[in-house]
């Protein structure tokens, strides 16, 4: 095997990614060295890009992309899980100095990724990881969502929200999701009862949908003032709100007032501090048993970029014309 391989590096922020031949890893202990078929690119990867993203401590010059899918090529020592030929999925790279996936290979820790499931192409495999990981961190580990419960997805046409709507659906919860108007016939495809949240404020379908008792959970996948909403939203006592973009200041006191709880969610922790890995990996089977069981779909952007068409993929992104 060639010890080189191209590669989409990221030079200095705020210019065109640059395709061009770089070492080729090699895997170390616990690492596995995998051909990627298919990268996904998501909003955390453009703003990395653009001399943001500083939570995800990847500094330029880097090699920039999260999520992907491939077929395992080289084992290191000590690993087992895995064998050359096997195709696999994760989010793994990109962050935290690590190489990402807009590379012809890459070397993973095995606890990060899972075998792909057998009925998703390699495309479709790329673009769940991240999504569905915060998604569940959110819902299942924090929130425990399960049947009896009226759910509330901020962003519901979202990466993270069509995937928590899905989760929360199978695990037997009423689900409610806002978005704009063009989102909401595909919300109600996808299980839940679309809120236009352009037209209905926060007392309306509160009122509307749980009497003015206020939802079980609510996820924002949203941030700023939707998670203000949020606290309002909220069931008395035993009510829990969750936010992956809870990052700006925000007032406690309609949530404490309430007496309910709030959780942030930060899926990048494993990638960053090594704890917790084994989760990840655990929590991309769970994904794959909603696949073969059909209770999980996704949704791709129908256009296909190459390695050498990277910067028309990351223009997409970041105008928010597609998520991968």
């Amino acid at each position: 095997m060639n010890n080189t391989m191209s590669a989409a590096v990221a030079e200095t922020a705020q210019a065109a990614l640059i395709v061009r031949s770089i070492s080729r890893p090699i895997p170390g202990k616990g690492q596995v060295l995998i051909k990627v078929h298919a990268a996904g690119i998501n909003p955390l990867d453009t703003k990395i890009a653009a001399g943001g993203g500083a939570h995800a401590r990847q500094p330029l010059p880097a090699v920039l992309g999260i999520d992907l899918a491939g077929t395992v090529v080289e084992r290191g020592e000590g690993v087992n899980d895995f064998a050359p030929g096997d195709e696999v999925f994760g989010m793994a790279g990109g962050i935290g100095g690590a190489q990402g996936a807009l590379a012809e290979y890459i070397a993973v820790d095995a606890r990060l990724i899972a075998p792909k499931p057998r009925s998703l192409s390699m495309r479709e495999a790329a673009a769940l990881p991240l999504a569905f990981i915060t998604a569940w961190e959110g819902l299942v580990d924090r929130a425990n969502v399960r049947a009896g419960q009226q759910v509330l997805i901020h962003g519901g046409a979202g990466g993270v929200g069509q995937m928590a709507v899905q989760i929360a659906k199978a695990r037997g919860a009423e689900v409610y999701a806002t978005g704009s108007a063009n989102s909401l016939d595909f919300i109600r495809e996808l299980g839940a009862s679309a809120i236009d949240y352009r037209t209905q404020d926060t007392d309306s379908y509160v009122g509307l949908y749980t009497d003015g008792e206020g939802f079980d959970i609510v996820y924002d996948t949203v941030g700023g003032p939707t998670l203000d909403a949020s606290f309002n939203a909220v069931k008395t006592y035993t009510g829990h709100v969750l936010s992956c973009l809870g990052w700006s200041q925000h007032s406690l006191a309609p949530l404490s007032f309430r007496g309910a709880s709030y959780s942030g969610v930060f899926t990048l922790m494993p990638l960053l501090t090594g704890k917790g890995r084994e989760h990840h990996g655990q929590i991309l089977r769970e994904a794959a048993a909603l696949v073969e069981s059909g209770q999980l779909r996704i949704k791709l952007d129908q256009r296909r970029f190459g390695l050498e068409q990277v910067n028309e993929a990351f223009a997409q992104v970041a105008e928010g014309r597609g998520k991968r």
